[in-house]
């Protein structure tokens, strides 16, 4: 036996008991002719102390850091307790020691403050996993996943697994493709998702499907990004909108609860797609904190039916704003005193390339009621009163303000917004805001190819009260022009989004399950019947053998731990992550096969 105990689990309770100890050096101290070693292993620390007895022998075989150690010994109590571990008020007396393998010095120091970059762990990222903060996210991404099934499981849940090599379908990103050897000039596609599959289980009648699955996406990667992501893919037979939201809010108050200790009460909020682009600029809107968007200009297409208090800003002679196709605006709190320098730093902040705007107009909502602003030399104090007003500001608020074109400026104003909810601490990482984003638009407008594309994917179901408009009129668009007035325009998807501090960690929809709606949703999408017929002619057949009403749900699980976790990236949640160019630096991948492979597959490689 290697361990009678782990290195975290020895309490004062176990004073004067023989124990058997295996793990790694992580410091050794020497003191005159004792030596005092901290044993680490997956569970935690331990210290050791080497008498005068054993010190002849660490003499001559001095131990070194992450040296695999085994020591028996018998547990004492401390003279100088360490309250910041489990294990400090106890040590080891060691009596006999063995080193079971020897370490050469590692690039970087493994503890919480490491000295090595994020290129250097990643390349010896098996060390790095030693390291107590990344055990951590590992133990909650563990914690989440081990929640997830249990909740699942009690609700009458069954895990089934699908296909990793399947036919390639578009799903809205790029496919990782595979050659298949017995047969030559063909491939698989690794699974952007499990979407067809699962659909294809509620035919055959399994009517509670999940599945905790990789799924893969050939797409250019950031922080919430990786090539090969894990989802919690879920979807339920004989159900409305109504019960896939109250079973997943069951799922996340759960995780809430049983991994971190929220009891999370209050129903979580809704908001409609139209509502959170006109409020917060995006679609997956962070509502821990108010600074909701004014817009001061004429309407446009999306939100028509909203009053966007043109008089605010129009006939000033502010060309800024008079011939901008939006002007946005936001009221942040407090920071009416913002110094030049720190306007001065906003408005380059803003014209930074990730945000692409020219400039930044500004209104200082003085405490004393009075206005000062950038603008002055167009706008009087009337104006620029009824301007905070209108953006609900209050004494002491800073009011800013982007102008230009509807999509930049929106997309900007929205980055501005969580960029100062962030500067005043309003965007707090042990702080949890679910919500509810419902009603999308079915398709969206592709200009370049004058067509519709889907928003979500091609098995999302209209709204009940739009299948007749979606399947009684023609889908073509005549006149790019015109686009606006088709029926099309204004169908919704039976579809929702659940979004988790301003980060979408799910989302779903109720899908189609009638053959001649899925070929109408197809025909949308510019696919004619052949077309069809060699991507889906297996789901659409299947639809012809009682394709029970169903829909779904899928969740980011990287995404959900790391905010959780309180990280940026979910690279720290995922054991051997790529990096940003979609390598694993670890491992030296992807990399080039030999000649002989490539003959076996009958390719010939020519990079141009």
């Amino acid at each position: 036996m290697f361990r009678t105990q782990t290195c975290g689990e020895l309490r004062i309770a176990d004073i004067n008991k023989e124990v058997t100890l295996a793990g790694w050096v992580q410091t050794v101290r020497k003191f005159g002719s004792i030596t005092f070693v901290d044993l680490r292993d997956r569970y935690g620390i331990t210290q050791l102390l080497f008498s005068e007895a054993l010190n002849d022998q660490l003499d001559a075989s001095p131990l070194g850091r992450e040296f695999v150690l085994q020591i028996t010994g018998k547990v004492h109590e401390r003279s100088n307790k360490n309250k910041n571990i489990p294990t400090g008020d106890i040590e080891i007396l060691v009596d006999h020691f063995s080193v079971l393998n020897k370490s050469i010095t590692p690039p970087f120091t493994i503890q919480d403050d490491t000295d090595g970059g994020d290129d250097l762990r990643m390349k010896y990222r098996f060390l790095d996993l030693r390291r107590n903060a990344v055990k951590k996210n590992l133990e909650l991404r563990y914690a989440v996943n081990r929640a997830t099934r249990d909740y699942l499981h009690q609700q009458g849940f069954m895990d089934i697994e699908t296909p990793f090599l399947i036919k390639s379908t578009p799903e809205g990103a790029r496919d990782f493709v595979v050659p298949s050897r017995m047969n030559p000039g063909e491939f698989y596609a690794l699974p952007q998702s499990p979407q067809t599959f699962k659909q294809l289980l509620m035919v055959s009648g399994y009517d509670r499907y999940y599945q905790i699955v990789k799924c893969f996406r050939d797409e250019d990667l950031r922080a919430d990004r990786q090539p090969e992501f894990t989802q919690i893919d879920c979807e339920m037979a004989f159900v409305k909108q109504e019960d896939i939201l109250a079973m997943f809010e069951g799922l996340i108050k759960y995780i809430f609860k049983t991994v971190k200790g929220i009891e999370y009460t209050e129903p979580v909020a809704r908001m409609s797609w139209e509502d959170a682009m006109w409020q917060y600029g995006n679609d997956k809107p962070d509502t821990r904190f108010g600074m909701q968007l004014l817009n001061m200009k004429a309407p446009a297409h999306v939100f028509a039916q909203k009053d966007r208090s043109a008089a605010l800003v129009d006939g000033a002679g502010f060309g800024v704003f008079d011939d901008a196709e939006t002007v946005l605006a936001i009221a942040v709190p407090g920071c009416s005193e913002y110094t030049r320098k720190q306007t001065d730093e906003l408005t380059e902040w803003v014209k930074r390339p990730q945000i692409g705007m020219k400039g930044l107009v500004f209104i200082k909502y003085n405490a004393d009621g009075s206005f000062k602003s950038s603008v002055d030399k167009f706008y009087n104090e009337d104006r620029l009163k009824a301007i905070a007003e209108a953006a609900q500001a209050k004494p002491g608020d800073l009011i800013l303000i982007l102008a230009g074109t509807e999509e930049r400026t929106r997309k900007a104003i929205s980055e501005l917004r969580l960029e100062m909810g962030k500067r005043l601490g309003m965007r707090k990482d042990d702080e949890f805001k679910l919500l509810w984003v419902l009603d999308f638009p079915l398709f969206e407008y592709d200009e370049e190819g004058n067509r519709w594309v889907a928003r979500h994917h091609p098995f999302t179901s209209p709204k009940p009260s739009d299948i007749d408009t979606m399947i009684g009129n023609n889908p073509v668009i005549e006149n790019a022009a015109t686009y606006l007035s088709h029926p099309y325009a204004n169908i919704k998807a039976n579809a929702y989004d659940m979004v988790l501090n301003g980060n979408e960690i799910g989302g779903g929809s109720i899908r189609i399950y009638q053959k001649e709606l899925q070929q109408k949703m197809f025909e949308a999408l510019g696919m004619d019947a052949e077309e069809q017929q060699h991507k889906f002619g297996f789901l659409l057949g299947a639809f012809e053998y009682g394709a029970p009403p169903h829909g779904g749900i899928a969740f980011g699980l990287d995404r959900t731990c790391a905010i959780l976790g309180g990280s940026e990236s979910i690279r720290d949640f995922i054991a051997f992550p790529k990096n940003n160019s979609g390598r694993d630096i670890m491992l030296d991948a992807p990399a080039t096969i030999d000649n002989k492979q490539l003959d076996e597959l009958q390719i010939k490689i020519d990079l141009k």
